[in-house]
């Protein structure tokens, strides 16, 4: 039995006048109402109403109950109220992950312009390169990176998210340039220091050019890798987004052009699915959304 419903229509009847008035007022019987009504005053175990011929008066319990429920049924409403406002405005503490470069190249400067406005909304921002797992580790947006393939998530690109192979002037000169694929066995190469799809350097006829190249330096930031590649270390497969003013200045040079295959991939904005999605969280993605519809 729903006690809050019992509460809001024993206080309905008494504000309207009466049994009849509050049936019609609520569209149910006459008889449905004097039901419940008993049943109310079963479980009660007292007497709320007197009917006599002319009406219904509330007995001194009934007065009571009256004057104690309403006052909990309008603070319920109230709450109610407030939940359901509060699900329009972005509010609370949102938590981010993103990687290491990306996240500090984009992510931060779109967050804080996010912040600025809306500040009801506290930002826990976590930078990494690995793949958080959103449910146990209680993320609501994760930026990502690759074709995300089969997933219950629901994601939102955000922007194209090209790699390219490249080293630098200080590395080709000392080891030369390579020519075609079979010349990376021949290089030192940069990789992630765990399992990623970053790793795959993929070229023309399902060739994998790295996968039998000697790793100089691993490490589980990819900002590092490029730290290491802009130091002559050797060859590293970054993102466009990393290395583009620094393949403009000559600072890096891209490798096997010719050769390389089109990483296709791109960068999302991916959530749980939800039936009921935090204002926070639809308003954040919307910002992103925007941000690099506007950067680009």
């Amino acid at each position: 039995m729903d006690q809050h419903s019992d509460m809001e229509l024993f206080i309905t009847i008494i504000d309207a006048g009466g049994i009849s008035a509050a049936a019609r007022q609520l569209g149910i019987t006459h008889s449905a109402i004097s039901k419940r009504i008993s049943r109310l005053e079963h479980r009660l175990k007292c007497q709320l109403l007197v009917r006599t011929t002319r009406g219904i008066t509330a007995t001194e319990a009934g007065l009571r109950y009256y004057g104690e429920t309403k006052t909990i049924v309008e603070q319920i409403r109230l709450i109610e109220s407030d939940m359901m406002n509060e699900s329009k405005i972005p509010h609370g503490t949102l938590k981010v992950s993103a990687s290491n470069a990306f996240g500090r190249l984009r992510i931060v400067p779109a967050t804080i312009e996010f912040m600025k406005k809306n500040p009801a909304v506290n930002v826990d921002l976590t930078l990494t390169d690995k793949i958080v797992d959103l449910e146990k580790d209680r993320f609501d947006v994760a930026i990502r990176s690759g074709t995300l393939g089969d997933s219950s998530l629901i994601a939102r690109k955000l922007t194209a998210n090209e790699r390219i192979i490249c080293a630098s002037p200080e590395y080709l000169s000392k080891a030369g340039l390579p020519q075609n694929v079979d010349d990376l066995k021949k290089h030192h190469c940069l990789n992630l220091n765990f399992p990623s799809s970053f790793d795959t350097w993929e070229f023309i006829g399902g060739r994998q050019g790295n996968a039998n190249c000697q790793i100089a330096f691993s490490c589980n930031s990819v900002e590092a890798l490029y730290m290491a590649c802009m130091a002559g270390v050797g060859i590293a497969r970054l993102p466009e987004f990393l290395v583009k003013e620094d393949l403009s200045a000559g600072r890096l040079i891209s490798l096997l052009n010719d050769s390389r295959l089109s990483t296709g991939s791109s960068i999302y904005a991916v959530r749980l699915p939800t039936n009921i999605l935090p204002a926070k969280t639809r308003s954040y993605i919307d910002h992103l959304l925007k941000w690099f519809n506007t950067e680009n």
